[in-house]
């Protein structure tokens, strides 16, 4: 490679990564904006693009060709746009790629947000903000981490930015996990209970996949301490320990299950009193619904249960054909 190519190549390079910087500030600093109501959209466009700058810079440094290409005998032929711009590597592309240097629960994250901003595409959606904040946060972090990580400290975020000041305090409501996501449109709810459930626990409990944080808070006796916003504790001290404890009685809890008897009585108390067991059986074949690797539900001592995933799929269903199962009348229909 020629000195001018090498320096092309270097300015390339770090062009994409200033652009990636900028798009991974920008994308925090909207969501940390109390004048922006625009937050779970902007910072989901925002961060992607900064990931996939990020990715196709470490790419370039690595001699990987990241644009789309067809391969003729030797030759490449190179796809463009109606503009004749070339095509470049999706953040999909980069991270299906086996080059990839993200590690798995890092990719689940992104994974999700792709599959989120493509759900959120056409629809308004109230309450992701606050309902999805760990993921977010979680892949802020992430994104720090890589860009030292792949590139040097030198390019890090964290001194633009650190913590963000709250004006809301954590209520016992909160800790107990009573809040809900009515506002979250069901399509959305049942993308997210989906993907969460193709998971394993280990991957589902992450850090890198969400950040979850307990916040509460202290009573301070001596000087100086309240001055402190938040304490850490070595995460193998006593403290630590009851803290993961209380945590978990209170947030891990076995998945709800569902015969269909128990979906279709459900669909007839919200309306759908025409929905019955053949409704039902034709709507889980046409899906495919019970292949056990699209995560509706699994088969139990002989007897399939369905997961809450399903029974969003099915409330959608009927609301999108309310005049063939709403009614005025008592359906006669068994269950």
């Amino acid at each position: 490679m020629t000195a001018a190519r090498r320096r092309r190549v270097h300015l390339i390079k770090k062009e994409l990564l200033l652009k990636s910087r900028e798009a991974a500030l920008s994308a925090c600093q909207t969501f940390n904006n109390p004048l922006i109501t625009f937050k779970s959209e902007t910072f989901i466009v925002l961060i992607i693009i900064g990931w996939t700058y990020l990715l196709h810079a470490y790419y370039r440094q690595q001699k990987i060709e990241y644009r789309d290409f067809k391969q003729h005998g030797r030759r490449r032929h190179f796809e463009k746009t109606r503009h004749g711009a070339f095509k470049h590597w999706s953040l999909e592309q980069c991270l299906s790629n086996p080059a990839s240097p993200l590690d798995r629960d890092t990719t689940n994250n992104l994974r999700f947000l792709i599959g989120l901003r493509h759900e959120i595409e056409h629809q308004m959606t109230l309450g992701l903000d606050n309902w999805l904040s760990g993921r977010y946060q979680a892949c802020a972090l992430n994104y720090n981490y890589y860009i030292k990580v792949l590139f040097g400290s030198i390019y890090g975020l964290d001194k633009q930015l650190t913590y963000s000041m709250q004006f809301m305090e954590l209520t016992a409501k909160q800790i107990q996990g009573i809040e809900t996501v009515e506002d979250v449109p069901p399509r959305l709810r049942a993308y997210m209970i989906k993907f969460d459930e193709q998971l394993t626990g280990e991957e589902f409990n992450s850090p890198r996949y969400a950040y979850r944080v307990l916040y509460t808070r202290k009573l301070v006796n001596r000087p100086g301490q309240a001055d402190r916003a938040f304490e850490f504790v070595d995460p193998h001290s006593e403290l630590a320990q009851q803290l993961e404890k209380q945590y978990w009685l209170t947030k891990e809890v076995e998945r709800p299950k569902f015969r269909a008897k128990d979906i279709i009585i459900k669909m007839r108390a919200e309306g759908f009193v025409r929905f019955n067991q053949h409704h039902h059986t034709q709507l889980w074949k046409a899906l495919d619904a019970k292949n056990p690797g699209k995560g509706y539900g699994w088969l139990i001592a002989g007897t399939w249960y369905w997961y809450e995933s399903w029974l969003l799929v099915v409330r959608n269903h009927c609301e999108e054909n309310t005049g063939l199962y709403q009614s005025s009348s008592v359906s006669t229909g068994t269950v």
